[in-house]
């Protein structure tokens, strides 16, 4: 099934859109998994009571704060991982998390791979460097045993039918439950952060004490989003009870919180727009940021990071509305958000809903890999990396590091070391040498080097990156078309990838003349300093777009000419039109966080005492049945009235249902009026 998403809106629509709902779609609707509320709960359903209205209810619902001493986040990453903390009473400080054992040439090791390594009887082993170098050294023979897995992050963007029971595939082909990885590695992160925080105080630091952060793309649909919050409940890092004490941000808006501090020192400029720090966009890409990169490694062994109590110089630029994009480009995914300022207070408000797509650097490993098949035959490569596995690995690893050398005014070729077990396997595979693949592939720039490598020219490294970046600058290219995204006055460019000096010229190249292009210095570090400046006020953040369009089902009067034959319902003589959406609000909306939108219903049939709504979402906005396609079920309030006879129930009794939308959650509401009983749901995604 798939996904149904969720979260945070503003209600603009005409209060009397109930009762028009069934009239906007006179087609006949498709049969579907979800029968009429009415046919199926064997009761007559609620219908709307009118008027209805919204509420921007912002304040009474955010509840008072608990005082956490210090705030954690994790920005769990596709290809690499890590944390960063900030006790609030110096919210100015940002420490980056311990140095890490391990590390590979060319890459700066301030995160750990997001690699994990169970035993062969599926216990937790280890992460990151130690899981890969433990991994490494096993035994061929042993190895195939050991479940090792890598960049399964994806597999919860990709998943359309993402479920607590979806399975991550090891490199040993083995199954393994994707909760069960994802609560492994938040286990591991928990352990070390309160490791590090005890050893700091010099006692015991609770877990209690620590507001957790996770990060999260922002494209991710709902349910994905809901996965990594269940994943965080089984790892211990908080409990469902206490669900406040962990808020789920979304990767692009940390980075946003982060670039808002920028002075002018950390960062580089690439457009042709302006000149900032002496580097105009006419100098090379490569030069400033390699200055850069250096700034960064000299300060390197410093982990804390001061973070200003003021508003960096760029952002003293920015005048109420003024619009930016951020596009964070990281392994798996790339999320682009567009923002716009509010002052006094510099609050934010997402103009247009989060877009992007699996437009990683991973796409540059897929690319080699591909190459890879064309020279070797993609029979050999899939058998290698079963019987292989940990070789595979260590070519990944030399790729990776060759990766990063890639640049757009490169002249000498690029050698990667070929693993001895390759060359020996493909031998006994094939029966000829690498050597002699190489010169039957026809594959011209890539060659032979006698010390065992492949010699790649620059112009065939810089073709494995173009199907990536030209995905990359498309997608920017049509959020550019957009209305709400004209007069774009900067684009910060952060993640991991926006490190490639081939993107960077990319965006330069299409966009420098557009608006000012900004890279922070460390990067590949600007979600996580964001994330814990978002844990230490997660109320910057004020408005949102809604992903989903949400409703529940109901029953409206039957109207001859205007309704689908197939959803009359004839009860007690009443002739009813059923399986009617009544929206909550549209997906693309904008919301305010905390807001409630109220709806009021009432019981079809008066003597009914169990009342029970059904929640649904749309990714389309004019949704006529719940029927419709692509709508999902993805909540169920029970409001169970018996007992209540006593009370003094009127004519029509009035269920009052409220949606508040909150973080990356929602919850809902049910309460009987007259006798105040009421029931609360969180939507769920994951269950339905």
């Amino acid at each position: 099934m798939e996904s149904c998403s969720v979260t945070r809106l503003e209600y603009s629509g005409t209060v009397s859109a109930h009762w028009n709902l069934c009239l906007l779609g006179s087609k006949t609707a498709p049969t579907s998994a979800y029968s009429s509320p009415a046919r199926s709960l064997g009761d007559t359903g609620i219908t709307p009571l009118s008027p209805s209205h919204i509420v921007n209810d912002t304040d009474s619902s955010v509840s008072e704060q608990q005082a956490f001493l210090v705030v954690v986040a994790i920005d769990f990453g596709t290809t690499s991982s890590g944390y960063a903390y900030s006790f609030t009473k110096e919210p100015e400080c940002i420490h980056v998390m311990r140095r890490w054992e391990g590390g590979d040439p060319g890459v700066s090791n301030q995160k750990t791979p997001t690699t994990i390594l169970l035993t062969p009887e599926r216990k937790f082993h280890s992460f990151g460097y130690a899981a890969r170098d433990f991994y490494h050294d096993l035994d061929p023979n042993e190895a195939k045993q050991w479940l090792y897995l890598e960049k399964f992050k994806m597999k919860l963007h990709t998943t359309g039918d993402l479920t607590m029971d979806t399975d991550l595939t090891a490199a040993n082909g083995k199954k393994v439950k994707a909760l069960e990885i994802f609560a492994y590695a938040l286990q591991y992160f928990k352990e070390q952060a309160l490791k590090e925080l005890s050893d700091q105080a010099g006692s015991e630091f609770e877990n209690s004490d620590v507001r957790w952060v996770i990060t999260v793309p922002a494209i991710w649909k709902q349910p994905a989003k809901q996965f990594m919050r269940q994943a965080a409940y089984q790892a211990g890092l908080v409990s469902p009870e206490n669900s406040e004490q962990l808020i789920i941000a979304l990767e692009p808006e940390a980075a946003s919180i982060y670039c808002r501090k920028l002075r002018l020192h950390q960062m580089i400029e690439l457009s042709s727009k302006a000149a900032v720090n002496g580097y105009s966009g006419s100098d090379t890409v490569g030069a400033g940021f390699t200055q850069a990169k250096e700034h960064v490694r000299r300060h390197r062994q410093s982990r804390t990071f001061l973070v200003e109590n003021v508003i960096g110089e760029i952002w003293s630029e920015l005048e109420e509305g003024d619009k930016y994009v951020v596009v964070d480009s990281g392994g798996g995914t790339v999320d682009l958000t567009v923002h716009q300022i509010r002052l006094p207070e510099g609050h934010l408000k997402e103009l247009y809903k989060a877009t992007g797509g699996p437009y990683g650097s991973l796409g540059v490993d897929y690319e080699f890999e591909k190459l890879l098949y064309k020279i070797f035959g993609e029979d050999f490569i899939e058998q290698f990396k079963i019987k292989r596995p940990a070789a595979w690995v260590d070519l990944m690893i030399a790729f990776e590091s060759r990766k990063r050398a890639a640049a757009p005014d490169r002249t000498n070729p690029l050698n990667i070391t070929l693993p001895f077990s390759f060359i020996d396997y493909y031998k006994k595979f094939r029966g000829h040498s690498v050597e002699h693949a190489l010169r039957k592939s026809n594959v011209d720039f890539v060659k032979w080097s006698s010390q065992g490598m492949l010699r790649m020219s620059p112009d065939a490294m810089n073709a494995l990156f173009k199907p990536t970046i030209d995905s990359i600058i498309e997608h920017l290219r049509d959020l550019f078309q957009k209305p709400e995204v004209s007069t774009v006055k900067f684009l910060f460019l952060v993640g991991g990838f926006a490190e490639a000096p081939l993107l960077q010229q990319a965006v330069q190249a299409a966009f420098g003349d557009q608006c000012r292009i900004i890279i922070p210095q460390d990067v590949g570090l600007t979600i996580l300093k964001g994330a814990v400046l978002f844990g230490l006020d997660p109320a910057v953040i004020k408005v949102r777009r809604s992903p989903l369009t949400y409703g529940v089902g109901v029953l409206n009067r039957y109207v001859e000419g205007k309704h689908p034959p197939e959803k009359l319902l004839v009860k007690d003589g009443t002739r009813w039109c059923t399986d009617v959406f009544d929206k909550f609000i549209s997906a693309d909306q904008s919301v305010a966080l905390g807001e409630l939108v109220k709806r009021s219903y009432t019981p079809a049939k008066p003597s009914q005492l169990v009342i029970v709504i059904n929640i649904y979402s749309s990714e389309h906005d004019n949704v006529s049945f719940i029927t419709d396609p692509g709508v999902k079920k993805c909540g169920t309030l029970r409001l169970d009235l018996t007992g209540t006879s006593g009370t003094a129930v009127p004519a029509r009794r009035e269920i009052q249902t409220l949606m508040q939308f909150g973080d990356t959650e929602i919850k809902a509401t049910a309460i009987d009026i007259a006798t105040s009983k009421s029931v609360k749901v969180g939507i769920d995604f994951l269950n339905y």
